[in-house]
């Protein structure tokens, strides 16, 4: 029996074609957008790292947020994390970045344009057929409002994919504050400006990604209803048809 999604998280024609082409090297996202004869071009995907999710259960957040501050110096409970409502295989997964480049001139100057078109967590290698977005589980979908797309939010362009078991010990080097000014945290350095922190009592890990505000978050489903990949845009068309 074939996959049938709930027509409410369905992604439409232009989501869909932005999620597959995101990963496509050498598709067209549109245009510069004060210059309609420049295409915005998918120039490759990159392989972050690697991620271990041993719990099966997917935060994606931003691993730290502004107006919480306070209460991370204070040692108060924050607002729980934005946990998936859906589940994946324990395991580890590939993370990947989609670049685009949209060459413009700033003051005289060239500029490459370059920018993070969208990011995605390999679960399975199976093709997907079809996209729909990913609620957290507090979200209820019959209040989801139409041409509505749930989101996480971010207060300085980041965002994270993290075991939720794991959480507290993953996101601690992210909300360690001292008189409102981050504290400087140990934590491994990868590609463009992203971080992994790891637990190894637990084996699990969160890797940062650049999210411009926040994101939504996407699952691409397989004929069989399995998630095959999560994938989390900023900036893309319209959520819905």
């Amino acid at each position: 029996m074939e996959w049938v999604g709930d027509a409410r998280l369905a992604a439409g024609p232009e989501a869909t074609w932005y999620l597959e082409a995101a990963f496509t090297p050498g598709a067209h996202l549109g245009t510069v957008y004060d210059d309609p004869t420049t295409p915005v071009v998918v120039t490759g995907v990159e392989e972050l790292t690697t991620i271990r999710v041993p719990s099966g259960r997917l935060v994606v957040d931003a691993p730290w947020h502004d107006d919480e501050v306070w209460r991370y110096q204070k040692g108060l409970p924050a607002r729980p994390p934005r946990e998936l409502a859906v589940s994946i295989p324990p395991g580890v997964y590939r993370v990947e970045i989609a670049w685009t480049a949209g060459p413009y001139e700033f003051f005289g100057e060239h500029v490459e344009g370059v920018e993070c078109a969208a990011t995605r967590l390999c679960i399975g290698d199976d093709p997907v057929v079809g996209w729909e977005m990913g609620l957290a589980v507090d979200e209820d979908i019959d209040r989801l409002q139409a041409g509505h797309a749930p989101r996480f939010f971010s207060d300085a362009n980041v965002g994270c994919f993290a075991d939720a078991g794991a959480w507290t010990t993953l996101s601690a080097p992210f909300r360690t504050f001292v008189d409102g000014i981050p504290a400087p945290r140990d934590t491994e350095q990868l590609a463009d400006g992203c971080e992994r922190v790891r637990d190894e009592s637990q084996q699990a890990d969160l890797v940062t990604f650049g999210a411009a505000s926040g994101g939504v978050v996407w699952l691409g489903r397989t004929k069989a209803g399995d998630v095959a990949t999560i994938v989390v845009t900023t900036g893309m068309p319209g959520a819905k048809a």
